[in-house]
């Protein structure tokens, strides 16, 4: 299905995952609003883009700030045809050493970031009766191993949540839902964590096999070409030799 011209939101796009996103889809000549908690945070992303984007700032954890970015989106577009919901966090942790803050904080990001900019966008997406909602949850969602509790349970959420939005906003008005589960990807995001145990017991020595955010990118791409009739719900990637 031809894809240029939609306008696409990207949540996170400062990330590496969101970045290469954003990449991919303005060679496909979308119109890309580039949301992130700082504007500044965008600047490399933007000199390697080619057409027309919407920078705006939006940090996922806090409701007025989604808000106030989607009343500025829907001011400046007539309307939203694809919601990407990247941003999260992941410091992971053992439950004995009780790092609460950071609990409530990926629970924050991960989980209530989608149902804030799912509020956002939907009133846009019910009224032109289409669109399509892509997240990024993870294989830990499913796999769970100690130290991830907290970031498997917020991805487990996610699944989740995207089962029982395809089954209220499908039927009803046509919106598109799907999940995308990577495996581990090459990304900034474990310098999230601070358990120092966690840090000494784990193996992160780069050695691991790992997608590249290019990976997830074309993965979007490819559920949002498809045509009308046809939604890919769920999408599990994993690195070449991980079962």
């Amino acid at each position: 299905m031809e894809i240029k011209d939609k306008v696409v939101v990207i949540t996170g796009a400062n990330g590496g995952i969101g970045s290469a996103i954003a990449r991919k889809l303005d060679k496909e000549g979308c119109f890309l609003v580039l949301a992130a908690r700082t504007i500044e945070s965008l600047t490399d992303l933007k000199k390697d883009l080619k057409t027309n984007y919407l920078e705006i700032e939006m940090d996922v954890a806090n409701s007025k700030s989604v808000s106030d970015a989607f009343i500025t989106i829907l001011n400046t577009v007539e309307s939203i045809d694809v919601l990407v919901n990247v941003a999260g966090v992941m410091p992971l942790t053992y439950l004995k050493n009780l790092h609460l803050e950071e609990w409530l904080n990926t629970i924050e990001v991960n989980v209530k970031g989608i149902l804030r900019t799912l509020h956002g966008a939907l009133p846009s997406m019910k009224k032109q009766n289409k669109g399509h909602i892509v997240n990024i949850a993870s294989v830990d969602g499913k796999e769970l191993y100690k130290g991830g509790a907290v970031y498997g349970a917020s991805k487990a959420a996610i699944i989740a949540l995207s089962r029982a939005m395809r089954m209220e906003l499908s039927p009803e008005f046509n919106i598109k839902v799907t999940s995308i589960e990577p495996g581990t990807v090459d990304t900034d995001l474990r310098n999230d964590i601070t358990d120092t145990e966690l840090l000494n017991d784990k193996d992160y020595g780069g050695d691991e096999p790992m997608l590249h955010p290019e990976d997830i990118a074309r993965a979007v791409l490819y559920v949002i070409s498809e045509p009308d009739q046809s939604n890919i719900n769920q999408l599990t990637i994993k690195p070449t030799g991980k079962s």
